[in-house]
């Protein structure tokens, strides 16, 4: 997948005569998303065009909720660019075009933005929007000057309605409403996956080293991989219970705190810290760091906590461990009685 950052660099370089395209800021990339790629790719196909997604950074309400002062106002992200990134590319898009929202992007009126994006940059002859889609300067364009639009300057406008699981919409508010409530199944119903983090896994203060060595018998302590979340404030935070994969050949089972870590810390600072419950021992003491990791976040534990010292953080931790231990025992006796329920109506089938 290539990714071009600025649509003004396709003026200059046209990687690409024409395209098929959707417009809009993907966080998450949930099921209504992915049905949204899946017709954009069938209608690309159709049309000989490579797909195409143009998307910002920031978000958009991210920018206006700094201009206005208020940034608490933003919307808490539910994926880093990283992780966008790669779930469009595992959608099998060909190109995304990430456009930097600024004051000059969000000033164009509608009719500049047809022209000089859609139609000058992108030059676009398919372009696929969501029923909510709005577009230039104080959301004055919609989909019928979009479509009248298209008609005069040779391009196909199409728009997808909501998509719905169990007759509820799914959109990306809906994933942070379950992120924030620390419903993961329902976030993961949403997803269509179970919700994770990317990153590089970083150097932190490694104090985990000096926190006892009751969680795993190691002689260095409590070991952890950090991976920040840059893009501003996850709609995740707390403890859970996770599952991690880029480290080993087989995913590892852990536990992790994703927040400011208000007791060593509160720096406001993002961090994802996961231990291992069973730290490989073909890794070494260092082997996790600089390699990118995926961490699945299966079930919240509880909040964040200030604690009254490093003892008092320390107990906490062993409690966390032994919970996400527990977890982890249930989920295989679930699926071990599961198989069992399995194999006894094959058995019966076959008897029939």
């Amino acid at each position: 997948m290539q990714v071009i950052r600025g649509h003004r660099l396709l003026d200059l370089r046209r990687p690409v005569r024409s395209c098929a395209v959707t417009i809009g800021n993907f966080d998450g990339v949930h099921r209504g998303h992915q049905a949204m790629l899946a017709l954009l790719k069938n209608e690309a196909r159709h049309r000989g065009l490579p797909s195409c997604v143009l998307t910002f950074e920031p978000h958009p309400r991210d920018w206006f909720a700094a201009l206005a002062g208020q940034p608490e106002k933003a919307p808490a992200r539910i994926a880093t660019l990283r992780d966008k990134l790669a779930e469009l590319e595992r959608c099998g898009i060909d190109q995304v075009v990430l456009v930097r929202f600024d004051a000059a992007f969000a000033s164009q009126s509608p009719q500049a933005f047809i022209d000089d994006v859609l139609v000058g940059a992108l030059g676009a002859r398919y372009v696929l929007v969501g029923d909510d889609f709005r577009f230039g300067a104080k959301r004055a364009g919609d989909y019928a000057m979009l479509d009248a639009a298209g008609s005069s300057a040779g391009f196909d406008v199409a728009r997808m309605l909501s998509y719905e699981v169990h007759g509820l919409r799914v959109s990306s508010s809906a994933v942070r409403e379950a992120l924030q409530a620390g419903d993961m199944t329902r976030a993961a119903q949403l997803l269509g996956r179970p919700y994770s983090i990317s990153g590089h896994v970083v150097h932190g203060q490694k104090l985990g080293r000096t926190l006892g060595e009751s969680h795993s018998g190691a002689a260095d302590g409590l070991r952890t991989l950090n991976v920040r979340f840059p893009q501003g404030r996850p709609a995740a935070a707390g403890i859970f219970v996770v599952r991690v994969h880029g480290l080993h050949d087989q995913p590892l089972d852990g536990v992790a705190s994703l927040g400011v870590r208000p007791t060593v810390e509160d720096a406001g600072r993002v961090l994802l810290e996961t231990y291992c419950l069973h730290w490989p021992a073909s890794l070494g003491r260092e082997g996790g760091y600089g390699k990118i990791v995926r961490v699945e976040l299966l079930e919240k534990l509880r909040d964040e906590a200030r604690y009254d010292g490093l003892e008092a953080l320390t107990a906490a931790i062993d409690h966390d461990v032994a919970q996400a231990r527990a977890w982890f025992a249930r989920e295989a006796a679930s699926a071990v009685a599961a198989s069992h329920a399995a194999d006894r109506r094959q058995t019966t089938r076959d008897r029939i």
